[in-house]
């Protein structure tokens, strides 16, 4: 009877076992899950969708993670000071440490994407082309997204395992066709130009011999538009990579973005076109007149009236920590 009692008991565990064992999803499941997520994103944002693609397998454990599976998180993004968010706590680096939460996996890649564009570390990233995984691996890598040393070769690899730079390619014939609207612009000429998208506001990334006059014409734009979207002069000159709106910026940040703390060499005017917020805007929002000069540290809102006086550091005064703090994440698999 015991004996019995013992083979039922060694059955239920194993089928329990097994059952455990292919609810996991596998790598290449993950990838078939994700990848149009991926690919819309990069056509939104200029992330490529292989990086976004390697980065979840990498940090969620294919999707397997404790964080994943409770959170929706996929990227192990903490919550840092400007998160108004649901939250939750896991043991990382530290013991419960906050982590943002999310309604879906398609809210998770949306704010990895918004994560990157908002970072000033991380722009010269979208300077490279889309295609080129490899300068975004190590670029992430130089840029502090992780603490391991191999953490660039490890996406690398993963993308070349699993040919996830065919999803790089803006042509369509090697990736799903999905029924989100395009984000690339075809012009009368004929040519392409990758159009993005930050604050729900339109843009380009210009290239060398762009000007605003070239822009005007190419979008088709009467002589004042283009410049006035980016709150600068018709003959102002462009380098490439820069960030140029063909629509009006908004009068406030996207949510989740409500503070920005300025860095060295940042000005109203940079952050303006960071969080594709108009400059006038910023200035009524944060009480300030025109052309003032600010310090290093001093604190921004972007999507409230300042309450009170805005408080700029002294010269001496080291900025408080916070938003920079975030940075140092190992690739993340809870369990």
């Amino acid at each position: 009877m015991r004996i019995g009692l013992l083979l039922t008991a060694l059955i239920i565990a194993g089928n329990c076992l097994t059952a455990q064992t292919s609810d996991r999803m596998s790598r290449s499941e993950y990838f078939e899950t994700y990848e149009e997520m991926a690919v819309h994103e990069m056509q939104r944002s200029g992330v490529p969708a292989s990086i976004t693609l390697a980065q979840g397998a990498l940090e969620s454990g294919d999707g397997n993670s404790r964080l994943a599976r409770i959170a929706n998180n996929h990227f192990g993004i903490k919550c840092h000071n400007d998160w108004n968010g649901k939250t939750v706590y896991e043991d990382d680096d530290a013991k419960n440490e906050c982590f943002r939460k999310y309604h879906s996996a398609e809210d998770s890649y949306r704010d990895h994407s918004d994560y990157l564009l908002a970072k000033s570390r991380y722009a010269f990233l979208f300077e490279l082309d889309v295609t080129d995984y490899k300068g975004w691996a190590r670029g992430l890598k130089k840029a502090g997204y992780a603490t391991s040393s191999t953490y660039a070769d490890k996406l690398i690899s993963i993308i070349e395992e699993f040919n996830l730079q065919k999803y790089d390619r803006m042509d369509g014939s090697t990736r799903k066709q999905h029924n989100r609207n395009q984000t690339v612009n075809r012009v009368a000429s004929g040519s392409e130009r990758a159009v993005l998208e930050r604050n729900r506001v339109k843009y380009i990334l210009a290239r060398e011999g762009d000007t605003y006059e070239s822009i005007t014409s190419e979008f088709g734009k009467i002589s004042w538009e283009i410049p006035r979207y980016n709150d600068t002069n018709p003959g102002s000159t462009l380098f490439p990579g820069q960030v140029v709106f063909i629509q009006p910026k908004r009068n406030k940040a996207e949510a989740g973005n409500n503070i920005h703390r300025l860095k060295p060499g940042e000005t109203m005017y940079t952050v303006s076109q960071l969080y594709a917020v108009k400059l006038s805007a910023l200035y009524t929002m944060n009480q300030l007149k025109p052309g003032v000069s600010l310090s290093e540290g001093t604190i921004l809102q972007l999507r409230k009236t300042l309450k009170g006086q805005l408080r700029q550091p002294e010269l001496n005064e080291a900025p408080q920590g916070g938003e920079e703090e975030e940075e140092i994440r190992i690739e993340l698999n809870l369990e």
